[in-house]
């Protein structure tokens, strides 16, 4: 793993049997998110959801398989997302997520929250010492 990587662990913070320090490098609920906004515009299979995350983000985010499909599973019990197994481009067969009409809301939600936190940690982080 790059210093420069945050990658994303599992809520316990447990990976290939050692705790690990913290329970991820992001905020909680962060992969919801992140899981939402990648198939807001069409539907992808687990790895290329991993995939397209790690390419945005300028390899800096990398989600690991023990986080990314325990996370899709909540999400499809949730009613957010639904699934459908599709062909891939390289001719196998995955299944496929796109977001429901509750999870285009809960997306809305889910950004005006990040809007919120990450603009009160910038005001923490950026103020100016006296």
């Amino acid at each position: 793993m790059r210093i420069d990587t945050l990658t994303i662990y599992n809520k316990r913070g447990i990976v290939d049997g050692h705790t690990m320090g913290k329970p991820s490098d992001l905020v909680q609920g962060t992969l919801d998110l992140l899981i939402l906004k990648t198939i807001s515009l069409e539907p992808k299979h687990g790895w290329a959801i991993a995939k397209r995350i790690q390419q945005v983000s300028r390899e800096v985010l990398q989600v690991q398989q023990g986080s990314l499909y325990p996370a899709l599973h909540r999400l499809e019990q949730q009613g957010w997302i639904k699934a459908h197994f599709a062909e891939t481009e390289t001719g196998r067969t995955a299944k496929f997520y796109s977001l429901t009409k509750a999870g285009r809301n809960q997306l809305e939600k889910e950004l005006a929250n990040w809007d919120r936190l990450s603009g009160a940690i910038n005001l923490v982080v950026r103020m100016n010492e006296v």
